[in-house]
């Protein structure tokens, strides 16, 4: 697939239109699905063509998704505003996306020096992260399901290296989330560009480094082509979740054995996502440095004011909105657990493989 035939799917955004009743014919349902993001981009795109081909194998073809690439039907940002608003009734993004609703959202997609992957399905499953999840939609008419995640990202492509804190300095970057917020602290103008819109604007120079996820996907969108130093791994982003959003008076309207069938593919979905990112961004990575492209970590002096500039984030958030604080106590409760189990264990077994 040629990064152009996925990238001009999400260019030209249709107008919303107000939600019709469920095509419904003889016992079937058909409901509108966009993504955020290019429907056949790799990962982040096969994730949601992957769950409507499960919801509709499972269901046997009674319930079926009318699948719009990020932009065809809403604008990439606006998915949740849809499915909340009944233009569609279901809708496949990452909850950060949205968190100009409620900052708390951060959580449940990624967080500065935060949870890895399978650490973030733990906190969610057994740690009471997805009934705050589930707590905090209700409020909008939402109900979310956990479907997989990049895994660990990349921290951003440079096109010079980055030897100290002042070659950040007045940068215009592409980054997402809270990171970005943090990045405005040490002086770069982070900016949050929709995917399709991240090559065209580093190629042109609009921007002068991007983030986007890693390897995989980087590689598709062609960024090895506009710049060589690419920095790892994301303080930002250590793990990002995708997520099936749907409409809940639509959800409640479905017999059970649908709902069944919704949460179901949509955890079968994160397994096979995770395990995606994981496999070819190995494979990726190999031929990116064949390719000339220079893998290095942040200078000792950025990551330290990083650290720094994160911290005050964090405290920012939690004093301004008490739901960011509720899931902080949460998300942070477990992590303490966490880390202390990787740096026993994980961070061990690595070292023994190198």
């Amino acid at each position: 697939m040629k990064r152009r035939d996925f990238l001009k799917a999400g260019a030209i955004a249709a107008p919303a239109t107000a939600l019709a009743a469920p095509a419904i014919a003889q016992g079937k349902i058909e409901w509108k699905l966009p993504t955020s993001f290019p429907a056949k981009a790799p990962g982040v795109g096969t994730n949601v063509t992957s769950f409507a081909k499960r919801v509709e194998a499972m269901s046997d073809g009674q319930l079926t998704f009318k699948v719009y690439s990020g932009g065809e039907l809403v604008p990439p940002f606006g998915v949740e505003d849809a499915v909340e608003q009944g233009t569609a009734e279901i809708g496949h993004s990452t909850p950060y996306y949205a968190a100009s609703k409620n900052s708390a959202l951060h959580f449940f997609s990624a967080v500065p020096f935060g949870m890895t992957a399978v650490e973030t399905t733990a906190w969610l499953r057994y740690g009471g992260g997805q009934d705050l999840w589930d707590g905090i939609y209700a409020e909008r008419g939402l109900k979310p399901f956990y479907s997989g995640s990049s895994g660990v990202q990349a921290a951003g492509w440079f096109k010079k290296p980055v030897e100290s804190l002042n070659d950040l300095a007045g940068l215009n970057m592409r980054i997402a989330g809270l990171g970005g917020e943090a990045m405005r602290k040490l002086g770069v103008n982070a900016v949050l560009l929709p995917p399709p819109e991240i090559f065209p604007a580093f190629q042109s120079g609009a921007i002068d480094a991007a983030e986007w996820v890693g390897p995989m996907l980087d590689q598709a969108f062609g960024l090895q082509k506009v710049a060589k130093y690419c920095y790892v791994p994301a303080f930002h982003e250590p793990s990002a979740a995708l997520e099936i959003v749907v409409n809940k008076d639509a959800f409640d309207g479905l017999p059970a054995h649908l709902q069944a069938v919704i949460a179901n593919a949509a955890e079968a979905t994160s397994v096979e996502t995770t395990a995606q990112f994981d496999y070819f961004n190995a494979i990726a990575l190999r031929k990116l440095k064949e390719d000339g492209v220079t893998f290095g970590a942040f200078p000792d002096d950025v990551m330290a004011a990083l650290k720094k500039a994160v911290a005050e984030v964090m405290s920012e958030n939690a004093a301004a909105n008490p739901a960011f604080a509720e899931v902080q106590k949460s998300y942070d409760a477990f992590l303490d657990h966490a880390r202390e189990y990787a740096a026993l264990v994980k961070a061990t077994t690595f070292t023994q493989r190198l």
